[in-house]
């Protein structure tokens, strides 16, 4: 009897926490079970007085209000703030940061997935899809990174012009202002299939309508400045960078020693209010051709001459570049990149207050203003460009294992060679719903600090791995650069989106959980905001309410971790409009989302602020967070695609990876635990029968890669939104080879048959090559002479795919220099608008 009471006692706490019972219904609960306990003489009843009056005083502070914020939260909250690591404004800054979306979802134990799936996916409108269609179009067919790289070392003069003229550089801003107006998945689908087809012209594309003087002065700038600056951003009139990395702080941008003093000076012939600056940036993109120079410095005001504090803390600045002691003009190359970027300088540069981004009242407000909008222009820019980027590499690498063949089978059909395409579609598949999800937020009015960083972070990585798969399918052919490869410019630059709007492995290590865990956390953020809070009496009931909320919800984490660990998470509850065949990951998801928010609160309850120091266990709680928000995305663009029956396998894939990493990241949380005491406990309720998910099985990569190879809506679908070009170019080239391979198998088949029935004669005298066999073929009635000119076709094709660039001793550098002066090679001139064809024809024409 005691046994079963016991187990009633279990079963009710459990209910308890899981449901986020009030303290009233605990108290209720606690005294039903003492007097049922009573009734059936399970215990003695001096043992239940004993229990009783226990159980009284331990309520009593707790249940009456007054009495509990007096006598417990009021000295937790003092011990809280001696613990409490001090913070620093910028810290603050970069914590408050943004808005919480989704991610607030992922964090809370028990996502809310209709809110996700009601999302609907920003629609182009028919200006922002006329202009994918012509004007991008155009643009890429202009362009090609071997000539911009080898021949300009830029972009042509003629497309630079191109980019002005048609508001390229001023997609973002109002068209109130003479801009573009776009969306931000309009904004996203412009970089995407820009970096279809060259890196230079995407990232000058993608810099003045990401973090920069546009988008700064659009939400801070004064209304005299927006008037100035933005329609001539928006024509191209003003080319625009923004200088913010020093020499001496790249990732701790907060600690930038530039620096810029209060004081009188002269402004075009009048005695004038504003700073006398001094700095030091490099990485400038844009720099070295930019005439609106936004720079981030620390401003100080010795002689209190708008205030009272001396450190202002960091403020923004525009500065045209022709000012009076700007240096700007010389140039980095980033990994064989041309894309303009180089260092400025200054020295005691006297410049106006009205030249502070939102004029004087913005002193010492640039850090936040610099976050804000890294918040959401983080999300759209690198994870639209490496989608791009992955597009390419994808199409290309799919068609190239299809029509390469080796010991007369295809290398798409090896296993190694199929693995590798697997992971390259099922990554693609995975990034392009992330970066899809992250605009469409965006475009709700949504700055998302969390998951633009989660989106920055893992596309770029996992766009990595694309390249790196696929420079090892394309072997010789990806590693001789010329004209004809059509991989070795992104696997050289792609170290450059690891690197820049914060390094992933500062990202992945100190902001996606260290942001993360504070902004999406339910309660921490509102515990913290109570420390600060002068009325001891307000900071008190706000403490109360956050800290016993927390109580709450930790409790209730812990229970629904134990109990999904237990079930299988069988019985969650999802919506029933989702797929039927995507129910259980929507379940699993539920369970980890409420193992993470479990963990969480156990690492920062018992670390504290040695968390922060906790790097690898910091990077591995973000991992997860991140694991979920890209399965979340995963699931949401099956759903907006129509539940695609043959995307499944794209979808099935991208799933099984994330949740196994995930699972991974878990374990390897708990694994590496300072208490291993708590690291027990930890394990058993997480994975109380062991882990659930394994790697994603040989036959659904078959059927990935599958897809990978051989023409398809489903192909489509992946590598849609892309540049094709001039049929006899890389990739239209590979596309025209992967038809007619696809055409020409059947007959290479029955060709073989007839080999091996001696049907023909299958020797070959030397200087013979396939049309002597299908000459052959046709004489001995196996293929017909079209059939037989269809495989003469296809085999030119492949010929032609699998040759590399060949060059004279020089490399091409006498002819090269040529080329440059303007000898022998038709200007390149952007076409006057006409069709579609026509303007192909005639960009193509000036590449060739």
């Amino acid at each position: 009897m005691i046994a079963l009471m016991l187990a009633i006692a279990l079963f009710a706490a459990l209910a308890l926490a899981y449901g986020q019972a009030s303290g009233l219904a605990w108290f209720a609960s606690t005294t039903a079970w003492l007097a049922v306990t009573w009734l059936t003489g399970t215990l003695p009843l001096p043992w239940i007085t004993g229990l009783a009056i226990v159980g009284a005083l331990v309520a009593l502070p707790l249940l009456v209000l007054p009495l509990r914020r007096r006598l417990v939260s009021a000295p937790l909250l003092a011990g809280f703030r001696k613990v409490l690591p001090p913070m620093s404004q910028t810290e603050r800054d970069a914590l408050e940061a943004g808005t919480v979306s989704w991610d607030g979802e992922l964090f809370s134990g028990r996502p809310a997935w209709q809110r996700l799936l009601a999302i609907e996916r920003t629609r182009l409108t028919p200006e922002e899809q006329h202009f994918l269609d012509h004007e991008v179009e155009t643009l890429c067919a202009m362009v090609s990174d071997w000539e911009t790289t080898n021949v300009y070392k830029d972009l042509p003069p003629q497309v630079w012009q191109y980019i002005k003229d048609n508001g390229f550089l001023g997609m973002i801003i109002p068209k109130a202002y003479g801009g573009l107006g776009f969306s931000a998945y309009a904004h996203s689908q412009v970089i995407t299939k820009l970096s279809t087809r060259s890196g230079t012209v995407a990232v000058t594309v993608l810099v003045p309508n990401s973090l920069g003087p546009g988008e700064l002065l659009l939400h801070y700038g004064t209304d005299e400045q927006k008037r100035r600056h933005l329609p001539r951003l928006a024509r191209g009139l003003e080319i625009p960078c923004f200088a913010l990395t020093n020499p001496q702080a790249g990732s701790d941008a907060a600690a930038i020693p530039d620096w810029g003093v209060v004081c009188w000076g002269e402004h075009e012939g009048r005695r004038s209010l504003g700073l006398k600056l001094t700095w030091d940036k490099r990485y400038i993109t844009l720099g070295p051709v930019a005439t609106l120079l936004g720079l981030a410095f620390r401003a100080w005001d010795p002689e209190h001459l708008v205030g009272e504090r001396d450190d202002l803390g960091i403020t923004c600045a525009l500065i045209p570049t022709t000012h009076p002691g700007v240096n700007i003009g010389r140039r980095h190359m980033p990994l064989n990149a041309v894309f303009q970027n180089g260092p400025n300088w200054g020295r005691d540069v006297f410049i106006p207050m009205d030249w502070v981004i939102g004029g004087q009242p913005m002193l010492g407000r640039g850090w936040r203003m610099l976050m804000e909008c890294l918040a959401a222009g983080r999300g759209i820019s690198l994870p639209s460009s490496n989608t791009g980027m992955a597009k390419l590499a994808v199409r290309t690498t799919g068609a190239y294992a299809r029509v390469r063949t080796q010991f007369k089978t295809p290398i798409g059909r090896f296993e190694g060679i199929e693995e590798a395409l697997t992971r390259m579609g099922g990554n693609l598949y995975l990034m392009d719903a992330a970066r899809m999800l992250t605009a469409t937020i965006v475009d709700q009015g949504e700055k998302p600090a969390v998951l633009s960083g989660i989106a920055k972070l893992h596309i770029t990585e996992r766009n990595r791995q694309v390249i790196n798969d696929a420079m090892d399918i394309a072997g010789g052919k990806g590693i001789c650069m010329g004209p004809s490869n059509f991989l070795g410019a992104a696997y050289m630059q792609m170290p450059v989106s690891i690197t820049v709007e914060g390094a992933n492995i500062l990202t992945r290590s100190l902001i996606v959980f260290g942001q993360g865990a504070i902004r999406c956390h339910p309660y921490v953020l509102h515990e913290m905001a109570a420390t600060r809070a002068p009325d001891t009496g307000k900071a008190v009931r706000l403490f109360d309410a956050a800290l016993f909320g927390h109580l709450r919800f930790g409790l209730s984490n812990i229970a629904r971790t134990l109990v999904m660990g237990l079930t299988g998470s069988n019985f969650v509850r999802v919506p029933a409009n989702v797929a039927p065949e995507t129910k259980r990951y929507y379940q699993q998801l539920t369970r980890f989302s409420a193992a993470l928010a479990f963990l969480a609160d156990i690492s920062m309850g018992t670390l504290g602020g040695a968390l922060k120091r906790k790097e690898k266990l910091s990077a591995r709680l973000g991992d997860v967070l991140s694991l979920l928000y890209l399965c979340s995305a995963t699931l949401w663009r099956y759903e907006q695609d129509g539940r695609k029956p043959e995307d499944a396998p794209l979808m099935h894939w991208a799933i099984w990876d994330a949740m196994f990493k995930a699972q991974n990241a878990i374990e390897g949380v708990i694994s590496n635990f300072p208490n291993r005491a708590i690291a027990a406990v930890m394990w058993r309720v997480v994975f109380p029968l062991g882990r659930p998910y394994e790697v994603p099985s040989d036959q659904l990569g078959h059927d990935v890669a599958k897809i990978l190879l051989e023409p398809s809506a489903a192909r489509e679908r992946l590598a849609g939104g892309m540049f094709i070009g001039d049929p006899d170019q890389p990739v239209g080239l590979l596309e025209r080879a992967l038809c007619l391979t696809v055409e020409a198998e059947p007959l290479e088949r029955r060709l073989r048959d007839a080999q091996r029935d001696g049907r023909i004669d299958a020797q070959l005298a030397p200087g013979e090559d396939g049309s002597r066999l299908a000459e052959r073929a046709v004489a001995a009635g196996v293929i017909t002479p079209a059939e037989a000119a269809l495989l003469g076709a296809q085999r030119e094709l492949v010929a032609r795919v699998v040759r590399v660039d060949d060059f004279a001793q020089d490399l091409g550098t006498s002819l090269l220099e040529q080329d440059r002066a303007g000898f022998g090679r038709p200007p390149i001139t952007a076409p006057a608008p006409a069709n579609l064809a026509q303007r192909r024809e005639v960009a193509n024409e000036g590449f060739r």
